[in-house]
């Protein structure tokens, strides 16, 4: 797993051993920036110009990718400590330690000043967290209006949010479906 795009471009990104922590595959992520630098919705300033949360983020790749492509900042929410500490290695791996701040609990988020205006969220799957961890993070002020959201779940995965949202574009990636959102409200 390496970023693929960008300053980091090339950069080897550590994982831990097992199956415990699912990174998205590198192609995975080259559909989803892509998609992002591309889409009418958004595009390469949107991304430049982010503020990024990555949820579950496990390794860090989809956050580290996004620094990569010149995001201006990343916030990591990663609750396993054994995952934590390759998320760790991988931001000093890539200098971006001015760039990031690490949390705990995306389910137990902190209030925040400055809210995000692009959230990925890559949940282990089939156990339906998005929903709540969105919900969580509204209640906190992590989103402004024109937050878009990128989920990643398993391709035979079914995933709604309520109504306040809308669904941009769906694309099916390998064993992953990764959804695009914006808030209507």
């Amino acid at each position: 797993m390496r970023i693929i795009a960008g300053k980091y471009k090339g950069t080897t990104l550590y994982a831990p051993p097992g199956k415990e922590t699912r990174p998205t595959a590198d192609r995975a992520r080259q559909t989803l920036f892509d998609i992002l630098l591309h889409a009418p919705w958004a595009d390469r300033s949107f991304v430049e110009q982010a503020v990024i949360l990555d949820a579950f983020a496990g390794t860090g790749a989809i956050g580290l990718e996004a620094l990569s492509r010149g995001a201006q900042k990343a916030y990591f929410f990663e609750k396993n400590t054994k995952t934590l500490s390759f998320l760790e290695k991988n931001i000093q791996l890539c200098r971006a330690n001015l760039n990031t701040i690490l949390y705990k609990d995306v389910l137990l988020p902190p209030l925040v000043h400055t809210p995000c205006n692009l959230a990925f969220f890559d949940p282990p799957y089939q156990q339906n967290l998005v929903p709540q961890a969105i919900k969580n993070l509204e209640n906190k002020n992590w989103f402004s209006k024109e937050t878009l959201i990128v989920t990643e779940t398993a391709v035979n995965e079914a995933l709604s949010l309520d109504s306040s949202f809308s669904l941009l574009d769906e694309r099916k990636v390998g064993a992953a479906c990764l959804r695009f959102w914006k808030k209507t409200i």
